[in-house]
């Protein structure tokens, strides 16, 4: 059955479009993840593409994008020569792959670039204090959070569940002292 003939297939895979667009993501490439991510079986990409309406150049676009993230992989089906695509269905694996990607993407290159912004405004006079200490403060602020997110990426995925579920709840096990954040 082709999933968007069912009604909710279809608004999720159109919100998941929607959303992804939100999340700095093309529209295309979070339909195709709605759509393989919902399918019980492995498609092509001409399946995918008379499915959502979708050109042959956009679909095979956001299939290398969602490959280069490892939440859709290849998968060969016998008999048959075309590529088929199936996308991850664990939500958890799905989300820490999502995640170290867009780390690897977004987070360490500003690391970096914060890195070398401390290391040359070090000593500097000719700056204002508060721009060599914001940078500063920025570059220990995400460094100490991309610290955290590599500590907790390694947790077992029960680890994890047990956490969300307890959500601010966790805090009571935490000595703590009236901190600012900063």
């Amino acid at each position: 059955m082709n999933l968007i003939q069912i009604p909710e297939a279809e608004a999720f895979i159109l919100h998941w479009g929607e959303m992804g667009s939100h999340w700095g993501v093309n529209r295309s490439v979070s339909q195709v993840h709605a759509l393989l991510y919902l399918s019980d079986r492995p498609l092509h990409a001409e399946e995918i593409c008379d499915t959502l309406g979708l050109a042959r150049s956009n679909v095979s676009t956001a299939l290398k994008e969602l490959q280069s993230y490892a939440i859709v992989r290849r998968q060969h089906v016998a008999g048959d020569r075309r590529d088929h695509f199936v996308a991850e269905a664990d939500l958890w694996e799905m989300l820490m792959r999502i995640v170290v990607e867009r780390k690897k993407r977004e987070i360490d290159p500003t690391l970096l670039v914060l890195a070398d912004l401390s290391a040359q405004l070090e000593g500097r006079t000719d700056v204002p204090v508060h721009v060599r200490e914001r940078i500063q403060k920025m570059h220990d602020f995400m460094g100490n959070l991309a610290g955290w997110f590599d500590d907790v990426r390694r947790l077992p995925k029960g680890t994890l569940v047990a956490l969300m579920k307890l959500g601010s709840k966790v805090a009571r096990f935490i000595p703590t002292r009236n901190q600012s954040g900063s």
